[in-house]
């Protein structure tokens, strides 16, 4: 336990005293599930190494749970050695049933609200006023790129926060194809006040009517997880082909320590039978002819939801990554489909051309990208047959607005080059749009616009007129930037959550950073599908949002599952 009156847990003191009693509500050891979880934040902060934490509570493991297993080299090697053996779900789940439901639910009160309420001030920085916005750094993140080009994948995500209305489809989307209980949220849209939040920049980046104060929290997948350290089976671990952090359900024993030792509060206990049986959810995806969605390519239980007993969180969709729902679903997510605004953006962090690392080099052009929908090739070429190739005429024969092409030229001119393959892409795809504001480019040019003229860049503001004795220099890419911005904004700041605590997380965050005084409010979002999704809403529909599953259990308003 901490030695002194300051909490070690970075959520807070309540935070941590909930999760004690927790604990205590459990069959396991509290006072070295907690010592772990105070020891693993040591580690990732380099205050402690990792063979000074493995002995230091190797006796009390072994003497806690009888193994020892936690992430050494040679315990991964035993690991895979024994991956074909018989789990340990039927044991572990024995541990619960004498426990009755009356003593699971006064447990899960304990936790009061869940993993929603948590201390949003512990996410925040300092307040030094506001911030200089980022600045496009193409050549510091292809130097970063020239790092880690053999650093293998690393899958993660950028989420622009300006760009998120409360809409709650990437919880839905996630609830629904992990076949998540009502209340099992691997996915967040927390919503806060903060006193010291300004958001000027970036008010044109929000989607109308869309509160400013959001953050979207999934798992963060760290690179460092201190979740990893404490688990003695290593059901929690990281995937060494991806850097998933994942949970192998027939490993894990339900002993909730890495509950505690998640910095950002995203793990969940099944506290019952799941609503939709393991044999439903195979039945289901095999009709739908995409394979197996519960076990990855090593034949490790770490998909959908988790079997009673067992802890579970955001997977990022391990599945999908192993081509196991197509080969077009690999470098996707479940949440980043969903999402109708383009908040979040999902691939390889490692990857310099992947959509996060481009969209983070450039939130302006990423934004605009998502935000303009340019005419098909196919409506330009019909619109144009006769017309001059002039500026001027083609704009008044087209739906192209001047201002959008100006906007559709200036992610040309900042790009190194407009997406030009022939691939199957999905619409949440950067290469998507890309390839639309390309066509749409190339249609004007087969016409006859020289879209590169003087005469064409200087009336859409993208250049500086020459005098006659002068050469064109081309195109200003500084002006071009200027126009993103002016008509999306720029992002208040760029942060990882929890950074001093050095765990590496794989999501990246733009926009409005939660200050030192955030507090956490009440959600509301923008247009239907919030009303319809309601995190205070219980409805008998396919998908049911609540805050927590506390809530259910005490209401009895469990429907009959997602494939009913």
């Amino acid at each position: 336990m901490s030695t002194d009156d300051e909490s070690f847990h970075p959520l807070g003191s309540e935070w941590e005293d909930e999760l004690e009693t927790m604990l205590d509500d459990t069959e396991y050891d509290t006072e070295l599930g907690m010592q772990m979880a105070q020891d693993a934040f040591r580690v990732s902060k380099g205050e402690l190494s990792e063979a000074e934490f493995h002995e230091k509570y190797h006796d009390d493991v072994m003497e806690e749970f009888g193994e020892d297993e936690r992430p050494t080299k040679e315990a991964y090697q035993k690991m895979q050695a024994e991956a074909s053996e018989e789990g340990t779900v039927s044991r572990m789940l024995s541990k619960f049933e004498g426990d009755g439901e009356e003593s699971r639910r006064d447990a899960m009160k304990k936790m009061g609200a869940g993993a929603a309420a948590v201390g949003l001030g512990a996410w925040g920085t300092v307040d030094d006023g506001p911030e200089e916005p980022p600045q496009p750094s193409a050549g510091d993140t292809a130097a970063q790129a020239d790092e880690d080009e053999d650093d293998g994948v690393q899958w993660g995500m950028a989420i622009d926060l300006d760009r998120c209305d409360g809409c709650l489809t990437c919880v839905s989307g996630c609830a629904s194809e992990n076949q998540l209980d009502s209340g099992v949220n691997w996915m967040y849209v927390l919503q806060y006040d903060d006193p010291s939040a300004t958001g000027e920049g970036s008010e044109l980046a929000r989607p109308a009517g869309a509160a400013a104060n959001r953050l979207v929290r999934p798992c963060q997948h760290c690179t460092d997880a201190p979740c990893e350290k404490v688990c003695p089976t290593t059901a929690r671990h990281t995937r060494d082909k991806d850097g998933l952090v994942l949970t192998d359900y027939d490993v894990c024993i339900g002993c909730r320590y890495c509950q505690v030792a998640c910095p950002y509060g995203v793990n969940y206990f099944q506290w019952d039978e799941p609503d939709v049986p393991a044999d439903a959810i195979k039945e289901h995806y095999e009709e739908e002819g995409m394979g197996d969605h519960m076990t990855d390519d090593r034949g490790r239980w770490v998909d959908s939801r988790a079997p009673r007993g067992v802890m579970s969180k955001c997977t990022m969709c391990p599945t999908r990554q192993d081509g196991q729902m197509g080969e077009g679903q690999v470098g996707t997510t479940a949440c980043e489909e969903a999402c109708p605004t383009g908040a979040i953006q999902f691939g390889d962090m490692n990857d310099p051309e992947s959509d996060p690392q481009k969209y983070e080099d450039n939130p302006a052009r990423g934004r605009t990208l998502w935000r303009v929908n340019p005419p098909s090739a196919d409506e330009l070429e019909e619109d144009l047959d006769g017309v001059d190739d002039d500026l001027e005429s083609v704009l008044e024969a087209t739906d192209l607005e001047e201002d959008e092409l100006t906007l559709i030229k200036a992610v040309d001119i900042v790009s190194d080059g407009l997406y030009d393959g022939d691939e199957e892409l999905h619409s949440h795809d950067l290469d998507y749009h890309e390839r639309n504001f390309r066509e749409a480019l190339d249609a004007l040019a087969d016409h006859g616009l020289d879209h590169d003229s003087e005469e064409v860049l200087v009336g859409l503001g993208l250049a500086d007129e020459t005098d006659e004795d002068e050469e064109f220099d081309g195109p200003d890419e500084r002006d071009a930037q200027m126009e993103l911005e002016a008509f999306t904004g720029s992002p208040d700041s760029n942060f990882r959550l929890l950074e001093e605590y050095d765990t590496n997380p794989n999501v990246i965050y733009m926009g409005q950073q939660p200050g030192p005084n955030a507090e956490q409010t009440e959600p509301t979002g923008t247009g239907a599908r919030y009303e319809q999704l309601s995190y205070d809403t219980v409805t008998d529909g396919e998908i049911q949002i609540v805050d927590n599953r506390k809530d259910v259990l005490d209401e009895d308003t469990v429907g009959g599952g997602l494939f009913s």
